[in-house]
């Protein structure tokens, strides 16, 4: 008789909760006897906090959360594991009318070029008298937060000191912009595609054009609870990896946003999450860009838990001094990301999986066959700017970085 596991998971209402949802909802945790069940929360502070008190086995959450976790610097926090990602990209930087604008005077275009619309930011702040802007991001710990600042450093803006960056439920952003509480917002969908059609912004960029194939919300895993139900955790990551191959298949899409539009999950209506799950995307003033691997929720090894990535957050953290670079914080950071795990769990599928557990990002200029068999798809992985990491010298990236 198969055992049955009760798991219960902790999600916020954004789009790339979608393996959680199709999960559930077309009955992959079911197939693996799985007793799944999703509760939605408002922050990612309320994510961690009910990890913390074992109210959650596993979640839906920030890239570099469980690494902050790890390192102390996010409490109360328990210790954390990285089993899996649940995509790739799917974010945007988003700003009000009147700053897109400037930005268009000084030379932006809809095409969401990173390079060209930094610099036109650059000049709009040279031009600007009175108080910063001031950007929204979802949490100090966030990809969105690291590529933001990625982003404004590489265009010659200090973060720290040209612009004001204050921290926002991912579903205020849109209502904050409008006000005039922000001036710009980097966050996960729908809130871009909402702000562009329901509150009259327009994108300044994507998180593609930052930095193509780049990681962003992860499974979350209770150290304690992964080592006392490994059998469990194994065939979670089983059907989350059906259910990544079903919300990849473009004819699904239809279906996946009428389901992540259902109150239980994102609660807003499918014409707000399809753009990001098509990448064709309203950009504002009407226009409307496709863009190319906006969200990847399979292909690329999109659910493969890099210890490159984990150690490129790292970097950001100890960049932005919110942590000491140490080899033990290193190691810290390499440990948290677990792709021996993934590999033991979806071995018996015999699906094409990354040999290396850690690759040099923005290496890969375009698509480019890996392994043995060429099964398996990576890239391209550029950083806008030409940049490239690789995980075998932290130390002499970290000193590159200038702040």
């Amino acid at each position: 008789m198969t055992m049955r596991h009760a798991i219960t998971a902790g999600f916020v209402p954004l789009l790339d909760s979608a393996l959680l949802v199709a999960a559930k909802e077309k009955g992959f945790a079911a197939a693996q006897s799985i007793d799944l069940t999703l509760v939605r929360e408002r922050s990612w502070a309320s994510i961690r906090d009910r990890l913390a008190v074992r109210q959650f086995d596993v979640a839906h959450i920030l890239g570099p959360m469980p690494i902050a976790c790890n390192l102390g610097l996010s409490a109360p926090a328990p210790k954390m594991i990285v089993p899996m990602a649940l995509g790739l990209g799917g974010n945007a930087v988003t700003v009000s009318a009147a700053l897109w604008r400037a930005m268009a005077e000084a030379g932006a275009t809809a095409d969401l070029d990173a390079r060209e619309n930094g610099a036109a930011l650059r000049r709009v702040i040279d031009r600007r008298v009175g108080e910063p802007l001031r950007f929204g991001v979802v949490h100090p710990y966030s990809g969105h937060n690291y590529e933001l600042r990625y982003w404004l450093a590489a265009s010659g803006i200090d973060p720290d000191r040209e612009i004001d960056i204050l921290v926002l439920p991912p579903p205020d952003m849109g209502d904050a912009l409008a006000e005039g509480l922000i001036d710009g917002y980097c966050a996960g969908e729908p809130w871009n595609t909402f702000g562009v059609l329901k509150r009259g912004a327009h994108l300044a960029t994507v998180k593609a054009a930052i930095w193509k194939s780049s990681p962003e919300k992860v499974l979350g895993v209770d150290a304690g609870w992964g080592e006392a139900n490994p059998e469990a955790l194994a065939a979670l990551l089983v059907a989350l990896h059906h259910a990544s191959l079903w919300c990849g298949d473009s004819r699904n899409h239809a279906e996946l946003a009428s389901l992540l539009a259902l109150p239980a999950y994102v609660g807003r209506e499918p014409d707000l999450l399809l753009p990001a799950l098509t990448g064709v995307l309203p950009v504002g003033g009407g226009a409307v860009r496709t863009v190319g691997d906006f969200f990847v929720p399979q292909a690329k090894a999109a659910t493969f838990p890099w210890k490159s990535h984990a150690l490129w957050f790292y970097t950001q953290m100890v960049r932005w001094r919110q942590v000491a670079h140490t080899e033990a914080n290193r190691q810290v950071a390499a440990k948290t990301y677990r792709p021996d795990v993934y590999r033991a769990a979806l071995k018996a599928l015999g699906i094409a999986m990354p040999s290396a557990s850690a690759k040099v990002e923005g290496a890969l200029t375009a698509e480019t066959p890996v392994g043995s068999s060429g099964a398996l798809t990576l890239g391209p992985d550029g950083f806008f700017d030409g940049g490239r990491f690789d995980p075998d010298d932290v130390d002499g990236y970290i000193a590159a970085q200038s702040r």
